[in-house]
């Protein structure tokens, strides 16, 4: 095959012995015409450069992540993995309230000695009745230093919420009380709550707090008495309390369902979910509608003196 074209030798020529042994010699470009200049160089996009930086980024941030969380794995014991799961679930871990107490301050933090308070704002127009009494059980439970404020939003409050939390005819120095339980009547949409006044932020709703306040029992459920009780707490809440009519008729038929299988609403022992519902059917005025096996749990209510001191604040 001939030769597209023919250079003349330069072997020998244009050496330079500096660039050795790197290359034997330098050679100008065949490919371009004498005299001319060389290709400027492609500038790259600068928003390529930016997702290049920015997925760096991320690979950096990322990389740290995976460190702290390693470091963490380290310091937590996990179940093993053939764990069996529905061994906790067909497990009733339920303790009843005639138990010793949670320790509060596994629960509330340790705050070296200072009285944990927990304070509650409520509208005094329509009063939180299932707080008032999960406040009475606590009372039987621990040694509480209870008080109710009034704010400058509320022109008046009745004189029987003013003293919802009785007299306390014992008076002792602050730091032997185990736990501070503030009412403050004020106009507010809802229930808030706060036991920790400089870091923490409010839980909002009645039920969310009894859920709180409840927990403070130490009592432990397993993973399906659990989600029944949060289930009841909420038809409570939404449904019987803030729902319709219609709504309510369908509550308390599935209520008298239950309570024919069982003397409590889940199982058979007080939860939060009876103290809500049973204060749910007084501020709705429902009870004197109440099927028959609602009527007979709310007169077991009643018998518990926490009730029957609540009751009287709506007469």
């Amino acid at each position: 095959m001939p030769a597209m074209y023919k250079v003349r030798p330069v072997h020998g020529a244009g050496v330079l012995a500096e660039h050795l042994p790197t290359c034997m010699y330098p050679v100008r470009n065949l490919h371009r015409a004498p005299g001319t200049a060389a290709p400027p160089q492609e500038e790259v996009d600068p928003s390529l450069q930016a997702l290049e930086s920015r997925q760096e980024e991320i690979l950096r941030r990322l990389y740290e992540l995976k460190s702290a969380v390693d470091g963490l794995s380290k310091m937590i014991q996990t179940p093993d993995a053939d764990f069996d799961v529905t061994n906790i679930i067909q497990t009733d871990e339920f303790s009843p309230l005639t138990t010793n107490g949670a320790d509060l301050d596994l629960m509330l933090g340790k705050d070296y000695g200072a009285l944990k308070d927990v304070v509650i704002n409520a509208n005094p127009s329509l009063p939180p009745l299932s707080l008032l009494v999960i406040h009475s059980l606590l009372c039987e439970r621990y040694k509480i230093l209870s008080a109710v404020h009034t704010h400058s939003s509320v022109k008046s409050v009745p004189e029987n919420l003013l003293k919802c939390f009785g007299e306390q005819t014992k008076k002792q120095p602050r730091h032997e009380y185990q736990l501070g339980f503030t009412l403050i009547w004020k106009d507010v949409p809802k229930p808030q709550m706060k036991f920790s006044i400089q870091t923490m932020c409010p839980i909002e709703g009645e039920g969310n707090i009894a859920r709180f306040l409840f927990s403070l029992f130490g009592q432990k459920y397993n993973a399906v008495t659990s989600t029944l009780i949060d289930s009841w707490v909420d038809t409570a809440i939404f449904q019987l309390k803030e729902g319709s009519s219609k709504e309510r008729g369908a509550v308390l038929r599935s209520m008298n369902a239950a309570l024919g299988r069982s003397s409590w609403l889940v199982g058979t022992e007080l939860t939060v979910a009876d103290v809500v519902a049973w204060c749910a059917l007084q501020q709705t005025g429902a009870a004197s509608a109440a099927p028959a096996n609602v009527h007979k749990w709310m007169k077991s209510c009643e018998n518990l003196a926490p009730f029957s001191s609540v009751l009287r604040l709506l007469k």
